[in-house]
């Protein structure tokens, strides 16, 4: 169960987090993929918002990770954006999903002066600077039960929701947690800082 799922994050992260040499993300990752979707578990955390994805905050272990359920309306996305750092496993609950991954610009360009609020794309160009395009790596299409590991390491990345017709639900540890991100833009590479990431609910209750 997802409370079962829960408990075991706490034994496996609760003293360190990911960051620690002594604990493993295949392990952790292994606990995600291990847990079998269930709609009885997580149909209170399924807030939708038309026109955006929502947050919603599952448990926010202790400090040390955050356990969320990320709401996709039909066909809506991401910006592209890092991880501030942090480890990121995810898990298909419902529907499918897109993740488009992407190399690190060779030179990343800020516009720290205008944070946006990293729930869609921004499309400005960087006026005096020559742009230059995003290069993709892979995309891959997930469905129910599939989980994927993310990390600046392993470069940028979009996730979408590529259904017309229905929403899609994923499971979301970061580890640690973060605040803020950068977000990319995809034709000239020009990074901004995201606005706070916010939730739409804590515990199945909407703030």
């Amino acid at each position: 169960s997802l409370d079962e799922l829960i408990e075991l994050l706490h034994k496996e992260l609760g003293a360190n987090g990911l960051t620690c040499e002594g604990v493993d993300v295949d392990r952790v990752q292994a606990l995600m993929t291990n847990y079998q979707s269930n709609e009885e578990d997580w149909k209170k955390y399924a807030y939708f918002d038309k026109g955006r994805y929502t947050r919603n905050l599952v448990d926010d272990g202790n400090g040390k990770f955050n356990l969320m359920i990320l709401a996709w309306p039909e066909n809506v996305g991401s910006a592209i954006h890092d991880h501030s750092g942090s480890h990121c496993i995810m898990k298909m609950l419902d529907g499918e999903l897109k993740e488009t991954l992407y190399e690190w610009p060779d030179k990343v360009v800020s516009e720290a002066d205008h944070p946006d609020s990293g729930l869609g794309s921004d499309n400005s160009d960087d006026e005096g600077k020559k742009p230059c395009a995003m290069t993709v790596k892979r995309e891959t299409v997930l469905h129910r039960n599939e989980t994927t590991y993310m990390s600046d390491q392993l470069g940028l990345h979009r996730v979408a929701n590529p259904l017309k017709t229905a929403g899609s639900l994923s499971l979301h540890l970061y580890t640690p947690p973060y605040e803020t991100c950068k977000t990319f833009n995809e034709r000239s590479s020009q990074a901004r800082s995201s606005g706070k990431c916010v939730f739409f609910s804590a515990q199945g209750e909407k703030l």
